[in-house]
């Protein structure tokens, strides 16, 4: 049950092609005509057999023909034919190679493929090599070279270009894959796939699109969270809401959206073609993310300056040696060389001098990456400075990037460094980008460690107030609330809003004004006026009974004038913030077709769409991520000191975020929103005006499913006794538990570490910790029991420790319907219940779910287990593949 469901398709024993008729080419296609040819010259070990549509005889004489992969490449009218033949001789994949195959034929060839439990990869496709397994079912070119770098494209074009430069560059590929449009197997899956793979340590996508957000985004998470991923995202352009009746909806743009949902599963993004090669360049060398700061070492000035210049443009930093280390380095340099920002070591450095600042550099714990450039001189070395360079990079423990500048002169000295594997580019810049891809990596790796719940650690809102009151607009058949709508929305969930109060008349304008005292500002009330100002509708500092009935008669009749359908409810009135020192900041929210709802921010007030700073964010946050997202936009920078005024209460706007967050989270039914502006000074913050639009939500929404990433299911823990006294707490696991699991893991005896992980392990890997503990609860859970202890510090106070005592899981099968369990006790609490209460807590959330049936393998030797199972109505069963296991399984 550990082999990945893919591997018959990635990983096959044996082919059966269809191609037609190699002795009569009307019966083939073009890709017929080179598969077979790229099958023979690719050297596949395994066994290939070829079929024809056209023969005769019973399914039992095609019997000798069962293979893991069937690969089809016929002519579109045969396709499904030759896919059933294959679903009945057993095939468990499928690649059928074809072009042209619209969207009412896919989806016969997707069920026929259902029926039989195929995993089909295509229609559409150019297929996908595998060149440490000698495969090259494909027809995008010849067999690339071995590497640890996988390709995932959506364009076949692409993925023919990528494998042609990859080969001129000495790049090598574990894995590529070209998924076209119609495609059974998808980008989610295939990542799936290559996060397990043991060959591939990075992986490189171009994308078009993606038809499941969630799932998408948690394949990408998964991937992400042990091997550096980078995307290349093809159009760009459309926006976030068609409706734009906020703001938010009329200036977050669905690609903003895009690159918010990237970060969060702690992939990097690029922008453009050339940064994609330069990204491949430097994961194909197998470096790891370790920070921003990127040391120069270079024999020319001028393109030192340049790359310097663009490290600033990429908000990355100059990385410069500390005093001690440049005091030592300075006396084995040539006499013109200076250290004080970049390492310049003159015209006149050799090999050694190069080795030496690169040493040095490897020793500076304030440097995570060296980019060497190197510039001919007359009488110059280039190459033998290549070679020196090149050898240092395996034992050097930090990323090395090269530019040797020019042509002709240092084409011996490239040669050298691409045959080397270390990344080597033409210009400053393209090096510069390439080490902007392993810095975005490691500071994405952050967010992607954050799991917020759906509801922070502030006052509980009012929940059921804020359902009824957008269920009494959806009842009138409105989605836009009026301001005191919006605001008493606001207000349910605790935030700060000004008082406002409805004026039909200007009499009770006057008298609104008297009780809450001047002055005042005066706003037109109508949900059909996204935006107030554009009609006039807006009046400040009104001082005076007189100037109220004066600009609410003004208002009422400009904007007739202009908005003559609009429904009009009146006038609200509230009192003059009086922030003198108050900042302008507006909060967002915009529903994306396919990422769901994205939380804005950013400057506020009418020039808001002129002024345009702003940073997106996916619900749900946290703490950190609302920090994270004030620091991304500009105007961060005016919550300080600023102009004399004192330093804003920021916490008070991470307060707001969050409250917006949990918003997001509980309310389904919120499409649009705009607060703006908000203004905060020393004193707090206050939301001055809100707008918000709704609509009914999905039956499915009360689980989540309205958001991208599923929050942390903090409703899944509880509190159990321990036979003997005390308690345990039962709950998800979190990232943070990677410390406790190790050493649960390394305290477990020999026996119970073989029964669990059917091997010799004595501690897990740090990729097996990542898999454990950050995992995707929408297709997966784990529940850690966790123990807590109190024992008298030095100091007389209690020192609390926690420690997981056990832990159960599940993960989902491909088919949505199924999961597989297992199960880990400290040896310690063996026989205390706690594995029963575990196995039936995992079994509730897998039901909770939906999920029909749960399996697992136990040893035949773990005879406790399957008493444990047996005792809790599982069936037992041989395994078929293995006599030492036992399947067990039992319907939820």
């Amino acid at each position: 049950m550990e082999t990945h469901y893919l591997t018959p398709l990635f990983s096959p024993q044996s082919i059966v092609v269809f191609a037609g008729k190699p002795d009569q080419p009307d019966t083939q296609t073009s890709y017929g005509r080179s598969i077979s040819a790229q099958l023979e010259q690719g050297g596949f070990k395994g066994p290939v057999t070829y079929l024809d549509v056209g023969m005769t005889g019973t399914l039992a004489d095609l019997a000798h023909s069962r293979a893991d992969l069937a690969v089809i490449a016929l002519p579109n009218e045969e396709l499904c034919f030759a896919l059933e033949v294959a679903g009945r001789i057993q095939c468990r994949a499928a690649l059928i190679l074809s072009a042209g195959v619209d969207s009412t034929q896919a989806r016969e060839l997707h069920n026929i493929a259902r029926k039989h439990g195929i995993h089909l990869l295509g229609p559409n496709c150019l297929g996908y090599q595998r060149p440490r397994l000698c495969i090259n079912a494909s027809v995008a070119g010849q067999l690339a070279q071995p590497g640890s770098l996988a390709l995932i494209s959506q364009s076949g074009a692409l993925t023919s270009a990528i494998l042609d430069w990859g080969n001129k560059n000495a790049v090598g590929f574990s894995t590529v894959v070209s998924l076209g449009a119609n495609t059974a197997v998808d980008l989610a899956q295939t990542l799936d796939f290559l996060a397990t793979d043991p060959a591939t340590q990075s992986i490189v996508i171009y994308m078009e699109g993606v038809t499941n957000a969630r799932r998408f985004l948690s394949a990408l998470r998964g991937a992400a969270n042990t091997k550096p991923v980078v995307v290349l995202k093809a159009g760009n352009a459309s926006a976030a809401s068609a409706a734009a009746l906020t703001h938010s909806g009329s200036i977050v743009a669905s690609d903003e959206i895009f690159d918010s949902a990237l970060r969060r599963t702690g992939a990097v993004r690029v922008k453009s073609f050339v940064q994609l090669f330069a990204a491949a360049k430097c994961l194909a060398s197998r470096y790891r993310p370790v920070g921003p700061r990127l040391a120069i070492v270079t024999n020319g000035g001028g393109p030192g300056v340049l790359a310097a210049d663009w490290i600033d443009e990429l908000d990355l930093k100059l990385a410069r040696l500390s005093d001690e280390a440049a005091r030592t380095l300075m006396p084995i340099l040539p006499a013109n060389a200076t250290l004080s920002n970049l390492l310049d070591l003159s015209e006149d450095a050799d090999a050694d001098a190069f080795c030496a600042a690169i040493q040095a550099c490897a020793r500076d714990s304030a440097v995570d990456g060296v980019l060497v450039i190197y510039s001919p001189k007359l009488g110059g070395d280039p190459a033998g400075v290549a070679r020196a360079v090149s050898a240092m990079n395996a034992g050097l423990g930090k990323p090395l990037l090269t530019c040797w500048m020019g042509d002709e002169q240092v084409a011996e000295a490239r040669q050298i460094i691409n045959t080397a594997g270390v990344a080597t580019f033409r210009t400053p810049e393209a090096a510069v980008d390439g080490f902007s891809n392993i810095a975005s990596f490691y500071q994405n790796q952050q967010l992607l460690h954050q799991t917020p719940p759906p509801l922070s650690q502030l006052a509980k809102p009012d929940l059921d107030g804020a359902r009824l009151l957008i269920e009494g607009v959806l009842a009138e058949r409105r989605k836009v609330l009026t301001e005191m709508e919006s605001k008493a929305l606001l207000a349910a969930f605790h935030i700060p809003i000004t008082q406002t109060i409805l004026a039909r008349t200007a009499s009770e304008a006057m008298l609104i004004s008297s009780q809450l005292g001047y002055p005042v500002a005066l706003k037109i009330d109508s949900p059909d006026i996204p935006h107030k100002s554009d009609v006039q509708g807006v009046v400040l500092n009104l001082q005076n009974a007189a100037a109220v009935r004066d600009a609410f008669s003004d208002m009422m009749a400009t904007v007739r004038r202009l908005q003559p359908e609009a429904r009009i409810n009146g006038v609200t009135i509230q009192k003059m913030a009086g922030k003198r020192h108050g900042r302008e900041l507006y909060i967002g929210v915009v529903t994306d077709h396919l990422f769901g709802p994205a939380i804005s921010f950013g400057a506020g007030g009418t020039m808001i769409e002129l002024i345009n700073d702003r940073a997106v964010e996916l619900p749900p946050l946290n703490l950190f991520l609302a920090q994270r997202l004030i620091d991304r936009v500009r105007t961060a920078e005016t919550l300080g000191e600023w102009r004399g005024a004192p330093p804003a209460q920021r916490e008070a706007v991470e307060q707001m975020l969050l409250r917006v967050s949990e918003m997001v989270c509980e309310l389904p039914q919120l499409r649009e929103m705009d607060i703006n502006p908000l203004i905060v000074d020393e004193n707090g913050a206050l939301a001055v005006d809100a707008r918000i639009v709704v609509d009914a939500a999905p039956p499915s929404a009360s689980d989540y499913d309205h958001l991208a990433i599923l929050p942390y299911p903090s409703n899944y823990t509880q509190e159990w006794p321990m036979r003997g006294g005390g308690q345990y707490t039962l709950r998800p696991v979190q990232p943070d538990d990677a410390s406790m699991l190790q050493d649960l893991v390394r305290g477990l005896s020999e026996k119970s570490r073989y029964y669990r992980f059917a091997s010799s392990l004595r501690e897990l890997s740090v990729p097996m910790l990542a898999k454990y503990t950050l995992i995707d609860y929408d297709r997966e859970m784990a529940l850690v029991a966790v123990q807590t202890t109190r024992t008298p510090g030095e100091d007389g106070e209690f020192i609390e420790t926690s420690h997981i005592i056990g832990v159960s899981r599940y993960i989902a099968n491909p088919d949505h319907s199924t999961c597989e369990f297992s199960l880990l006790v400290d040896d310690r609490y063996s026989g205390q219940g706690l594995g029963t209460r575990l196995m039936l807590a995992i079994m509730d959330v897998a039901r909770d779910k939906g999920l029909t049936e749960i399996d697992g393998l136990v040893l035949v030797k773990n005879t406790g287990m399957l008493k444990l199972m047996a005792s809790l109505g599982f069936q037992i069963q041989p395994y078929p593949d293995d006599p030492d296991f036992r399947l067990c399984s039992k319907a939820l």
